[in-house]
């Protein structure tokens, strides 16, 4: 298959919410976003779907190489042809690839989260880096630029976990971690089962979640403060993304917590409608000096 087209399928197919700030871009922006997507969905999609770590970890190497193939001109994979495209293009760094490498061997490792300094290299690694892939595509001039990059990676991570809590527990995973947890009295098991008829026990679980909202919050409006005027314009692609994650947050917010009984999950079109909001405020508020915001 053409590889273009491959990661552009792959892209799709995925359901991600990035994929409808993509729309919004031109097509050689789009292109290189769709190529650095696919990797991540390359890489997260052997974490998640295979349960063998002696299985998992030679794919994950297989990438590791497939990246160094990719900057020495000789990709193989559809995926890393199409990166070769993309690092000609546009200044990606090679390491931003192992360091998500490193992530998904976090996953495969199996290994829990113990304290909130783990959480926050496993978010650095599993989306800060993709913010900083992101902004060297869609362009910026101020170095404090990455630390919005940066600071949006954390919230959208944060907002994926708290999302996804019960999910995860299907595949064995809870990144809440436990040092922070065991503060506010909650137990594996606590996350496994959710909200029950126990009130203590609830109480104590949506404390722990609305600790974590709170660092979400604060992430996003932390990336917004650090990111330049100077740049503003060129990054509205990223305020897109950190839209459609609040959204997310929000529709967490309205449902209490129980994403264990009501999924936090936002439409296709709902997450189309909050981008070309995000996207049609932005193109106003650069040119009359108006606040950025996430919330639409």
């Amino acid at each position: 298959m053409n590889p273009e087209k491959y990661c552009e399928d792959k892209t799709r197919g995925s359901g991600s919410s990035f994929f409808y700030a993509f729309l919004f871009l031109s097509p050689e922006k789009r292109r290189a976003m769709m190529a650095l997507y696919a990797f991540c969905r390359e890489v997260d999609d052997i974490a998640d779907e295979i349960k063998e770590k002696e299985v998992a970890i030679p794919k994950l190497v297989f990438w590791q190489e497939e990246i160094d193939r990719v900057f020495e001109g000789v990709a193989r994979h559809p995926v890393g042809k199409e990166l070769m495209w993309t690092i000609a293009h546009y200044p990606v760094e090679k390491e931003q690839f192992t360091e998500m490498i490193e992530g998904m061997l976090m996953d495969v490792s199996g290994k829990p989260m113990v304290t909130d300094d783990d959480l926050m290299l496993y978010c650095y690694r599993v989306a800060g880096v993709v913010g900083l892939m992101s902004i060297a595509v869609f362009g910026y001039t101020h170095e404090q630029s990455r630390q919005f990059a940066l600071k949006m990676g954390d919230a959208l991570q944060l907002t994926n976990i708290l999302r996804d809590v019960y999910e995860d527990t299907k595949i064995e995973r809870i990144y809440l971690p436990q040092q922070t947890r065991a503060k506010f009295k909650v137990t594996d098991q606590d996350i496994r089962q959710g909200f029950t008829d126990n009130a203590q026990t609830n109480a104590n679980l949506k404390a722990l979640l609305q600790y974590y909202l709170d660092k979400a919050e604060q992430s996003y409006q932390d990336a917004l403060a650090a990111l330049p005027n100077e740049d503003r314009q060129s990054l509205t692609p990223s305020i897109m993304m950190g839209a459609i994650y609040y959204a997310h947050l929000a529709k967490i917010k309205a449902v209490d917590f129980d994403v264990w009984q009501q999924p936090a999950r936002l439409t296709p079109l709902k997450k189309i409608w909050v981008a070309w909001k995000a996207y049609r405020y932005e193109k106003k508020a650069v040119k009359k000096g108006l606040p950025l915001k996430v919330s639409f």
